[in-house]
Order: structure tokens, then sequence, then C-alpha cells
């Protein structure tokens, strides 16, 4: 018996799927119980299939994803085409003909996943997706696995390479935030619009789907709170090293005795905390429990063969059952209600970064400010700017969120003060 899948797309990453068919067929077969074979590959256009047989690639190309559907030869389909349309009306299609489907696309999963899964089970089918979160770091499947007889109370993650590439070169050699994305750009790091990486957007998404695996729970993206890297300065790299801090753009999942909570934000990192140590264009993520304690996940959070491997890896559990004649399983079965947290039960420590006049008094308005709030400082530091201008630097003992956001909006309309940066202290 063969297992016959078929390719949406043939970039960067798709394209490594058949390297590693050919370079790891042994394994690969003895794992799966059976061979797998490419049966179709979609290309956009006629112009596409001539470049890539004149490359040399002799697959079987077609430009109309019906020519996939109606083939009842092909038993898996693998998108990886990204981005919203047309990949979600493909894997629609696929599924609904009775097609397992592979897919690596975040973006897809964390704004309409559950509406696909549905369709997956009302036909028989299982939508896998390992690669959709830290590419190469086999994360969903070790949650879906290894902590079923554990309970996740945090999840911790540094899962966006072009945020972590541009911070560990503000960190490290001083950079501005704009001289690290010029870098990020010339390498291929960051797209010609990065706003999904610098904003925090695609490590949210990625939140969306761990929250799922990690605690059972689908929270919608609109749910995620998160800010980017944008507004980090120099400055705030330079206080945090003297502090014993570095500043990392870190997604968070903590379930508390109120519910779940999501965000992704810049923070402030023990410099011995795991995560801190993960530099350059590498993904982590560090999980809490209260069996194993604390564990984390370390690798490529993308390029073509960490990916392609997650992917290949999905296609191997699929194809084990389609020999078997099995009924598939859900990639996660983990459910439960979603309930999120109150703001009441959410308590960390923040750093304020403020700027105001140069004269008598300005740190008291601000202390009086705080203390109206229930919350104290834990340190203060002041510089002159010049010009009579000041930068206060706050770290503030533990809050909860709803006495942060006073804060921070209160801050905001006083007279006289610059809210320049709020960033979150673990």
């Amino acid at each position: 018996m063969t297992v016959n899948i078929a390719l949406l797309g043939f970039g960067t990453v798709a394209s490594g799927v058949p390297f590693l068919l050919q370079e790891n067929s042994t394994k690969i077969t003895a794992q799966a119980g059976t061979d797998i074979q490419i049966a179709k590959v979609l290309v956009r256009d006629v112009a596409e299939k001539d470049v890539l047989r004149a490359q040399g690639h002799a697959y079987d190309f077609v430009t109309d994803i019906s020519a996939i559907l109606n083939d009842d030869a092909i038993d898996i389909v693998i998108e990886l085409m990204g981005r919203i349309e047309p990949a979600k009306t493909f894997i629609t299609q696929a599924l609904q003909a009775k097609k397992h489907v592979v897919t690596a696309n975040k973006d897809l999963l964390a704004m309409h996943g559950a509406d696909l899964l549905k369709v997956a089970k009302d036909n028989g089918v299982a939508l896998y997706y390992e690669a959709a979160v830290a590419g190469g770091i086999p994360i969903l499947r070790t949650l879906a696995h290894s902590y079923t007889a554990d309970k996740i109370t945090k999840i911790l993650g540094v899962v966006n390479g072009t945020s972590n590439f541009m911070m560990t070169k503000m960190v490290d050699e001083g950079w501005t935030y704009d001289e690290a994305l010029a870098e990020a750009s010339r390498l291929g790091y960051a797209e010609s619009d990065p706003t999904n990486d610098v904003d925090g957007i695609d490590a949210a998404y990625k939140m969306v789907i761990l929250s799922q695996f990690a605690f059972g729970m689908t929270i919608k993206f609109d749910d995620v709170r998160h800010e980017g890297i944008r507004h980090i300065t120099p400055e705030d790299v330079k206080l945090a090293q003297k502090l014993g801090f570095v500043i990392k753009l870190v997604g968070e999942i903590v379930e508390r005795p109120s519910g779940i909570y999501a965000e992704v934000v810049p923070t402030f990192l023990p410099k011995d905390h795991q995560l801190a140590t993960v530099n350059g264009v590498m993904n982590a993520v560090f999980v809490e429990s209260i069996g194993i304690n604390e564990a984390m996940f370390y690798g490529p959070g993308a390029g073509q063969k960490p990916t392609a491997t997650s992917v290949v890896a999905d296609v191997i559990e699929l194809a084990k059952g389609i020999q078997k004649g099995a009924v598939l399983p859900a990639f996660n079965t983990f459910a439960r209600e979603t309930v999120y947290a109150t703001k009441e039960d959410l308590v960390d420590k923040y750093y304020f970064a403020i700027e105001t006049d140069d004269k008598a008094g300005q740190l008291l308005h601000l202390a009086e400010l705080f203390h109206a709030e229930n919350v104290s400082f834990e340190q203060v530091f002041q510089e002159n700017l010049g010009d009579n201008r000041a930068s206060i630097a706050i770290i503030a003992h533990k809050m909860d969120l709803n006495q942060f956001d006073s804060l921070v909006e209160k801050i905001s309309a006083l007279d006289g003060f610059t809210l320049r940066n709020t960033i979150k202290v673990i």
C-alpha cells in the first residue's frame, strides 16, 4: 500500500517535504508502515509550472484544486501556502472531500481553527498542524501526549524569531529598534511589512493554539492582549541590564482560579531565567506544571527543513492510521469550557518609563498617583535628559491588571508627563 499526498504550494517549506521523504526514506517508511508518495502539487499558474519543471522537478503539477479534490487516490493534503485565503477555502474543500489535512498555517488556525476542526470531525477525517507553532519544536504533540497526566499552570514562550533576533541585537549590541529592523530585513528575517512580527500579532496567534493544547480552552485571538517591541529604547535595555534583566517579547498563558489569560508583551526576564538565553531567531516554550514542574523546549521556529520535519511527522502519524484502516484521532483531544480570568486575579510587577519636566515635585505627583491605586514603588531611577527634561523609571511592586490599566490611563492623562513605555517584570 502507498499513501498518496498532495502539496498545496511549492515554496520554501513545501519543497522541503520531498527532500525529507527522499533523504530519510528508510526511517519514514518504517515509522509509517507504508510508502509515502507525492501524487500532485498545486501551483499558481502554468508559468510557475514551467519554471519548476525547468528546474528539474518532475512532479505532477496542477493549477486547479479540483484536480486534487477529485482524485480518490490522494489520502492527505498538505497546505503550505500561508495566509487566510485561499488556504481556508482549499482546506475546507479537502476535508469535505474526505481527505486528511496537514498545515502549518498559524494565522488561519488561530482565526478559524475551531470551524475547520468541526469540518474535519463532521467528515471523519483529521486536521494536524504541529508546524503551526515554533516550526521545528514538537511542542503541540508533546503537550497533547506527554502532558496527559499533568496539569499545566503556565506557558511562557519566545515564539517569534524576527522580534527575538531584533531584541537580541538591541540587548547584546545596543542597537536601536530601527537599526535592528533594518538588519532583520536585510537578512530576510523580516517581511516587507513586519507588523505581525514586531507588534506581537504572530506570537498571539500561537498563544491561541497553545492554549488549546495546554489548557483545553479555545480562546479568541481578540482576547489575547498583545503589544510589540516598537517602543523599546536603548535606555530601557540599559536599565534592564543594570537590574539583572533581559528584555524579550514573551507570550504567556496562565490559568488562575477564575480562568485563563493570554498575552504577548515585552517582558523583563531575569538573566538566569532559561528563556533569557534564547537568542537570535531561535524559539522556546517554557512549561510550568504541577507534575513535571518546569521544562523548556528549544529549537528553530522556522526554516525549510525544521518546519518540513514537523509537517512530515504529521503525515507519518496519519499514514499509520490510514494503512491500518483505523479511525484517526483528532490532533488534540483535550477540550473544556473556556473561562477567562478576571483582572483582579492577574497580578504582576511592571516597569514604567516616564518623561517629564525637570523640576521639583514631579516624582511626588507620581508617588501620590500610585498610592491612590494602592501600589508602591520597588525601585526608582531618575536621569536628567537635558533641555529641562527628566526621565523617571519606576519598577512597581505587584499589582493586578485593573490597577495597571488605571495607572496607565492616569499617567497618560497627567499634564507635563509622557508615559513612554511599560514593560512586564517577571
